[in-house]
């Protein structure tokens, strides 16, 4: 079992900075991908942005320029940064945490989510 643990929510005005963190159990280094996913009332869950293991990012088109994803390896942490917040960003933050090995079963685990609200 995997513990998944975010910090870092909290409101902020437009324009505005905040910094995700999402800290694992176990060693982060070869996990196949860790992404910020977010889920803003009345509308569906959508991925945010993807570290995969070889080094590739994805994002979402709304946050790209404004959003940076990243893997701390030695405190076993995937960041996310965010600027240029705006209040359609406003959302509950999940960290997913996507476990793939040769010759066995994919696991996925997810944090318990973080209130991020852009509002002046």
């Amino acid at each position: 079992q995997v513990q998944v643990v975010e910090s870092g929510g909290g409101l902020v005005h437009p324009g505005g900075s905040l910094r995700l963190s999402c800290a694992a159990s176990v060693s982060i280094r070869s996990i196949y991908a860790m992404g910020w996913y977010r889920q803003a009332p009345g509308k569906q869950r959508e991925l945010v942005a993807l570290s995969l293991s070889n080094g590739n990012t994805n994002y979402e088109e709304s946050v790209k320029g404004r959003f940076t994803i990243s893997r701390d390896i030695a405190k076993n942490t995937v960041n996310l940064q965010m600027n240029s917040l705006k209040p359609e960003d406003t959302a509950v933050y999940s960290c997913n945490v996507d476990i793939r090995q040769i010759g066995a079963p994919r696991i996925v685990y997810w944090g318990q989510g973080t209130q991020v609200t852009v509002s002046s």
